[in-house]
């Protein structure tokens, strides 16, 4: 009775922390793209500067993971040579530059909620790109679901009372950029056995994406800011702002390591529409019935989508499992093969 109730005492108590690691990711995230928002909307703190405000996160992160790894030695750097690294890394970090500007320059035109509608492509994107570069295979049930996350989305633009076309665009190539990378990421990089946590992503990543960014802050924002003289760099918004952007890049170890990816997705889920209801209720963003009633079948499919997955997860796991136990069971049979020789030799020796 005693051992049933301190199991059923650890149990809730894995269940408490792992709604706990959900809370605090969904929070971070939650917290980094308004904040990012009030910077960069020329109608809250109006510095509409995506690419400076990318690259102070990326000397941030890269800073504090240098830190984390040399110094404290929280982690292990992943042993990697320079030819992996310029043939790898380097491609992922100039992709995820792109990726985080583009993204970050669509706050400055469209409502967070619609970004979020628009986020909802994501594995359309993943699975396209994962086809093309025939990492993914083509299954006409699965483009179908793409298709109807597709004609959701579509929905929700249409219904969006405040479309913008340079927005829309910036943030579709956005997704298609980190879809892009997501899927190198399996190519390049887990292929060869190279495994990164977010705190060695960004020490071996963010450095290079540094380096990306300032070729297009040097020709596109750098002449702007030297024309702005009432400029000053305010230490306490974007300190606290970079702050939350690499605690985020931390909750994310955190959730995956101690739940799963799929938790993850199913958080971020919860956290759209908590950011929709936040940008209708206190922002005061529009979001018509067309928005909701197109975001909804997106939804569906989406969450359909991350469904096939588990059951695929599932599947494989039983599929290992029943291998495993197929050569356990034929390494007994082996043993006992070689025993029942060993003691036919014995008898013979001893006629």
């Amino acid at each position: 009775m005693g051992k049933g109730h301190s199991l059923s005492d650890g149990v809730i108590k894995k269940i408490l922390l792992s709604y706990t690691y959900v809370a605090i990711w969904i929070f971070l995230s939650f917290t980094v793209i308004v904040y990012n928002k009030y910077i960069l909307d020329k109608k809250l703190y109006n510095w509409p500067y995506p690419i400076t405000l990318t690259m102070i996160h990326m000397a941030f992160c890269s800073s504090l993971a240098i830190i984390l790894i040399k110094v404290f030695k929280i982690v292990e750097p992943v042993s990697m040579s320079r030819d992996t690294y310029l043939r790898s890394v380097v491609p992922i970090g100039a992709l995820y530059s792109l990726s985080l500007w583009l993204s970050n320059s669509a706050y400055i035109y469209l409502s967070v909620s619609f970004i979020q509608m628009l986020k909802a492509l994501m594995p359309v994107a993943v699975y396209s790109i994962g086809v093309l570069l025939k990492k993914e295979t083509f299954k006409s049930r699965t483009m179908t679901n793409m298709l109807s996350i597709s004609f959701g989305v579509a929905i929700a633009a249409y219904g969006e009372a405040k479309f913008d076309v340079w927005g829309v665009v910036l943030q579709l190539g956005a997704v298609a950029f980190e879809a892009t990378r997501l899927v190198l990421i399996q190519i390049l990089l887990t292929s060869k056995g190279i495994n990164l946590n977010p705190i060695t992503s960004l020490y071996y990543v963010a450095p290079c994406c540094f380096v990306f960014l300032s070729v297009p802050w040097f020709f596109v924002e750098l002449p702007v800011l030297r024309e702005t003289s009432s400029f000053h760099f305010d230490f306490v918004i974007f300190g606290t702002n970079s702050v939350c952007a690499f605690a985020l890049n931390l909750a994310v170890f955190l959730l995956v390591g101690k739940t799963s990816a799929l938790t993850m997705n199913v958080a971020g889920v919860v956290k759209d529409w908590l950011l929709i209801a936040f940008s209708w209720s206190v922002i005061k963003d529009t979001v018509t019935p067309l928005n909701l009633f197109g975001y909804g079948l997106a939804f569906l499919g989406v969450g359909y989508y991350n469904h096939c997955k588990l059951q695929a997860l599932k599947a494989k796991d039983a599929q290992k499992k029943v291998q495993a136990g197929g050569d356990e069971e034929a390494g007994k049979l082996l043993e006992e093969r070689e025993s029942e020789v060993v003691a036919g030799k014995r008898n013979e020796s001893q006629d």
